[in-house]
């Protein structure tokens, strides 16, 4: 009762609406959607299939969330859309519900930014405090990683991944896995080094950064193939869990990683 529905919203009996929550003029709330509390839905929103949105999560005009998948293999089986605490997700943005050959579920993290026209296919999975900005475009099984950066009008391959801290410039096109902590641009991007400003603003340590960039001097620079630097970064890098997880995210490609 403390939620307010406007009266030209269609809001099924069976959705569940928390506390304090806001559904704007004209906005459809399918079956099976469960909304946070204080969720603020501007006008025209439509969220359908199982989809949760997580507490504090404010959603823009024309957004549409939870809807079958664009692949030509979905056969109206259930799925889910799973989204987390306290994200802006702006006007136009598409969120489409998983299908069962991808595990079955779309999920996004807390604390991201979503701007006007980004498109998450089915199947992906996004972590925390992720920015994608106006137009970026996921393609299916699409896994990024906390504090991600994908700019405008960019596009992600199929079942590549964005690694942590990763920052790819505007309408880049990503075909390969981009590494952490490190700048991809282009089309087909190209990886331009270590993230040195970004690094510092996020406030890592001086000794950190600098091992990072010699491990990105190896892999990039140095004339070696991606597995003779990768034992070069072992042999050269005292012990850093920063460079330990670029040396796993490399190790653990299925489809190479954009150098």
């Amino acid at each position: 009762m403390s939620s307010f529905i406007h009266e030209t919203a269609i809001v099924s009996p069976q959705a569940r609406i928390g506390k304090d929550c806001y559904v704007g003029a004209y906005s459809t709330i399918g079956d099976a959607v469960v909304l946070g509390d204080n969720v603020h839905l501007e006008s025209h929103v439509v969220i359908n299939g199982k989809t949760t949105i997580g507490d504090e999560t404010r959603i823009f005009p024309f957004v549409s969330i939870g809807l079958a998948p664009q692949d030509l293999k979905y056969n109206g089986e259930e799925t889910a859309t799973e989204i987390g605490k306290r994200n802006h997700i702006r006007e136009f943005v598409t969120v489409h519900r998983g299908t069962q050959g991808g595990g079955g579920l779309t999920q996004i993290g807390d604390d991201c930014l979503l701007m006007a026209q980004a498109h998450i296919a089915h199947d992906c999975r996004i972590g925390n405090k992720v920015i994608m900005a106006n137009a970026a475009t996921l393609a299916g099984h699409v896994t990024i990683a906390d504090r991600a950066n994908i700019g405008a009008y960019s596009g992600i391959h199929q079942f590549c991944r964005i690694g942590l801290e990763a920052f790819v410039g505007g309408y880049s096109v990503i075909v390969k896995d981009a590494l952490p902590f490190a700048i991809s641009q282009g089309n087909h991007a190209k990886c331009y080094g270590l993230n040195r400003l970004g690094m510092k603003r996020r406030g890592y340590a001086k000794e950190t950064i600098e091992q990072l960039h010699h491990a990105f001097h190896l892999l990039l620079s140095a004339k070696l193939n991606t597995t003779q630097a990768v034992e070069k970064i072992k042999q050269e890098t005292s012990d850093c869990s920063e460079v330990n997880l670029l040396i796993d995210f490399i190790e653990t490609s299925q489809r190479g990683v954009v150098k």
